[in-house]
């Protein structure tokens, strides 16, 4: 398995929240992981940061904010230059799919804990 460096957006240290779930199936699968949210915690081992940390080498983003909020992130995540982006449930945002694909990311559409399940991510 190749590890792909994961930006979460959304953590939350809420164990019922699915963002924290993906971090800790993220972490168990043994792929680094960094996120940020709204407001500094833990999961595991990975510190939630607020703001927008200069990350490097990010694979992957996978989202866990709806798609009123993510227009903040735009430029963000667009200036990390990820692989790709998945769009969880409920976060699909045709506007910013669009804008990733036109600079070359990848767009997915789908879970990223059914994607570790099924050995798609």
């Amino acid at each position: 398995m190749i590890k792909k460096k994961t930006l979460v957006i959304g953590g939350s240290p809420n164990p019922i929240r699915y963002s924290n779930k993906a971090i800790r199936k993220l972490i168990s699968y043994g792929h680094d992981v960094v996120s940020i949210g709204l407001r500094e915690s833990e999961v595991g081992s990975v510190k939630v940061q607020i703001g927008r940390p200069l990350f490097t080498d990010i694979h992957t983003v996978t989202m866990y904010i709806g798609p009123a909020k993510q227009s903040d992130y735009f430029d963000y995540i667009i200036s990390l230059k990820p692989k790709r982006i998945v769009f969880n449930p409920g976060t699909e945002n045709l506007e910013f799919e669009n804008i990733a694909i036109n600079t070359g990311i990848e767009v997915i559409q789908h879970c990223t804990l059914v994607m570790l399940n099924d050995g798609m991510y």
